[in-house]
């Protein structure tokens, strides 16, 4: 049991962050009345993490390299803390961002950082099942986050469940300086480091496939509670309930994926991916009934829980003797991808239609596909 009860914190801190970074896709239609703004406008929560998240992963890891990883952490977490709070507060929409800007420089240094800390926790026989459970926060993040926060903000108001939440993340701070052992830096990550590991063909097929499953799913996800509640016409409650079973859904992918992905992680991100794709193409067609938009989250749900652990399985077997910098790479990628599928998505979804940004994720997906379809025939 030596080091797991240090992974759990870690994927605490993961889960913290990624419920914060979520949860105003369950609250985005009060948000949007609160402040008299589109759900496109709205949308911008979603996008503004994403994009620092981007710059934050190499800028945080190369500036504080030679820090102990363990103070960096509980420090993110902490500046995490004061986000929620901001937005829990937020005056005007304009505080609502800086709360986001937080939340990005957050995301940044904690994933950077974080996501590979396996291999430093636990036995080299165990990284892989640390891996997977350190991930599992993604979904965990859906499955008790968003709904509870949609629950909360349901019955007593957005701004409640940010301030759930900034005491949550006072918590998960408390759990990382017990648990977390000392960890200083072992290999300096560099600017050139970086730069070479973008040169390896394996690093760039990686992100060209990261980029276009993850513009599918954010794309359409960010906007699944406004479909559910305006085309399917299901109620507050109804609605937590479909989020609460696509996050389930989500942590079964995760687990399967942690084992299948070690072994073969271009064949499983594939069938992942083509799940997404599925799910998304027939929303319009048969979410519009309650029951068909059930099976069709549960789909969705293990497609992608599994797309995080298959990302990352990818980018650490491109370069192995550099996990940090791999890890920088992911988050650098998953973030900025993240940000964009939200601003596409409410581009669409301000000039089109809520069915519309669900069939155009779903060729995204097909697309990532045939990518990594391609890709596996070069390498081979």
């Amino acid at each position: 049991m030596k080091g797991w009860p240090a992974v759990i914190a870690v994927m605490l801190g993961i889960f913290a962050i990624v419920t914060t970074e979520i949860l105003p896709i369950g609250l985005l239609t009060p948000i949007g009345s609160s402040f008299a703004i589109s759900d496109g406008t709205a949308g911008l929560m979603m996008a503004m993490p994403g994009v620092l998240a981007a710059f934050a992963a190499p800028a945080v890891t190369v500036a504080t390299g030679r820090f102990d990883r363990r103070p960096m952490l509980c420090a993110l977490v902490l500046l995490l803390a004061v986000a929620d709070v901001l937005a829990a507060v937020a005056p005007a929409y304009w505080m609502m961002l800086v709360s986001r800007v937080l939340v990005g420089i957050v995301i940044g240094g904690f994933w950077s950082i974080g996501a590979g800390l396996a291999g430093r926790l636990v036995p080299p026989g165990s990284t892989g099942r640390a891996t997977a459970v350190i991930f599992s926060a993604v979904p965990l993040g859906s499955v008790l986050g968003v709904p509870a926060g949609t629950f909360i903000g349901g019955a007593a108001g957005w701004r409640t469940a940010f301030a759930v939440m900034a005491a949550l993340t006072a918590g998960v701070l408390v759990a990382l300086i017990a648990l977390l052992p000392p960890l200083p830096a072992e290999r300096v990550t560099r600017p050139g480091v970086l730069g070479g590991l973008l040169r390896a063909a394996g690093i760039r097929s990686g992100l060209l496939v990261t980029f276009l499953v993850v513009l599918a799913h954010f794309g359409a996800y960010t906007y699944v509670a406004p479909f559910l509640e305006r085309v399917t016409r299901l109620g507050p409650e109804s609605v937590t309930a479909c989020l609460l079973l696509y996050g389930a859904a989500g942590i079964a992918g995760t687990f399967i994926a942690g084992s299948m992905a070690e072994r073969r992680p271009r064949a499983t991100f594939g069938v992942a991916a083509g799940m997404l794709a599925a799910a998304t193409l027939l929303f319009p067609v048969f979410g519009t009934a309650e029951i068909g938009a059930i099976a069709l989250l549960a789909v969705w749900g293990i497609a992608y829980g599994a797309v995080p652990v298959c990302s990352k399985i990818w980018f650490a077997k491109s370069a192995p003797d550099t996990p940090e910098a791999a890890s920088v790479i992911f988050t650098a990628s998953f973030q900025a991808t993240f940000s964009a599928g939200a601003l596409a998505g409410g581009a669409v979804v301000d000039r089109a239609s809520l069915s519309t940004v669900m069939v155009l994720g779903g060729v995204t997906a097909l697309v990532a596909v045939a990518v990594m379809g391609w890709s596996g025939r070069s390498a081979r």
